[in-house]
């Protein structure tokens, strides 16, 4: 498996576990040790989280499997997000971000204590925050670095313009962005987000590479021309649909790190594949015109 280096202090491997859905399922710990141990055996070593996915729910059970075997952190690089609360108001729950000092902190801490683990290697604010301010969020990123509790620092969904005022206030210390990027999600290159990455040398993550499975729904008509075009190609390729969506992805100059969010462990090794399959030039933008959305002129 290919590694990504970050810095001289992170590596993650090119294709990354993500457990944004770990709640659905339905492991026993010692089922979910296993399941890990699978994806380490495949390469996929980094294993991604956020403290809002299953309101807690997927750090906890991820800490009760370092907790069980605590030799699986030390073969892991471990990724969590803060940033995305609720709060019951009137009986009804309602989302809001919150990215002061004190609550990255606090939130960091808190993630820690569930997942069973002294450090993450790499921590994100997870979503843009109208009230985001940068010098105090950085300022927060920055003490828990200095203090141990993290390697590295990165966003998640960040538009251009936030990245830059973020990495200004951290001079220059975030490590990637961690977006959305699929056959009929295109956000971040019309945004000139991937040209700024590209150019900076900052490798993303992707998440929702397949669009949540929504690439596999024949009424989706965006959806519907992209498969055919990607099954086209995959039959060339002689491999699954999947992983020449993957292959797309890791094409890309700016060497992204697509997140595999599935529990079975065969649809890890379709992205695995992937480091394997030659995309042709041409294949790249076959893909990405293919949904309709973007135009080649």
């Amino acid at each position: 498996m290919t590694k990504i280096k970050l810095t001289d202090n992170l590596s993650l491997s090119q294709i990354i576990r993500g457990f944004w859905r770990l709640d659905t399922w339905e492991l026993s710990t010692d089922e979910l040790i296993d399941n890990m141990k699978s994806s380490i055996d495949l390469g996929v070593t980094s294993f991604d989280t956020a403290e809002i996915y299953a309101d807690t729910l997927c750090e906890s059970q991820i800490g009760e499997a370092f907790a069980k075997d605590p030799a699986l952190r030390g073969k892991v690089e471990l990724i969590s997000k803060t940033g995305i609360y609720k709060q019951e108001i009137n009986g009804k729950s309602f989302g809001y971000y919150n990215t002061t000092y004190d609550r990255i902190v606090r939130s960091c801490k808190e993630s820690l204590q569930r997942l069973h683990t002294d450090y993450l290697d790499l921590y994100l604010i997870h979503r843009e925050d109208p009230l985001l301010d940068p010098w105090e969020a950085g300022r927060a990123m920055l003490d828990l670095k200095k203090e141990g509790l993290i390697k590295e620092i990165g966003v998640s969904n960040f538009d251009p313009f936030k990245f830059d005022a973020m990495n200004k206030a951290v001079d220059g210390a975030l490590v990637t962005n961690q977006i959305e990027w699929n056959p009929v999600c295109f956000e971040h290159f019309n945004s000139g987000m991937m040209d700024y990455l590209t150019v900076n040398k900052i490798h993303p993550m992707i998440w929702s590479p397949l669009a949540g499975g929504r690439l596999f729904q024949e009424d989706d008509l965006q959806c519907k021309k992209a498969m055919d075009k990607i099954k086209e190609i995959a039959e060339r390729h002689n491999c699954e649909p999947d992983t020449i969506v993957y292959a797309w992805i890791m094409y890309h100059p700016v060497q992204a790190m697509p997140i595999v969010g599935s529990r079975k462990v065969e649809r890890i090794e379709f992205a695995v594949k992937a480091m394997d399959v030659k995309l042709e030039h041409y294949e790249w933008y076959e893909i990405y015109a293919a949904s309709g959305q973007q135009q080649i002129r």
